[in-house]
């Protein structure tokens, strides 16, 4: 997932993740854009992201639906 530090949808997501990783058992590997130049002009103001692979699965805002099926799919 790639977050900003401080950003307050990027704990929401964050927390919403922790939470559904205790049931569906996959790696959370979190990324902070603004420790990387070419991730933070490509996610500036689309923080948080998540992604399986090169894949976006959704951003802003947990969708719940959209992760469930990205990691049936992945």
């Amino acid at each position: 997932m790639y977050y900003r530090l401080g950003c307050h949808l990027c704990d929401a997501m964050i927390a919403a993740l922790r939470y559904l990783q205790h049931e569906l058992a996959f790696e959370l590997e979190l990324v902070d854009i603004d420790k990387n130049p070419d991730l933070r002009k490509r996610y500036n103001v689309d923080v948080p992201v998540v992604t399986l692979g090169t894949e976006v699965v959704c951003f802003h805002f947990f969708e719940e639906d959209m992760v469930r099926q990205a990691l049936q799919d992945g």
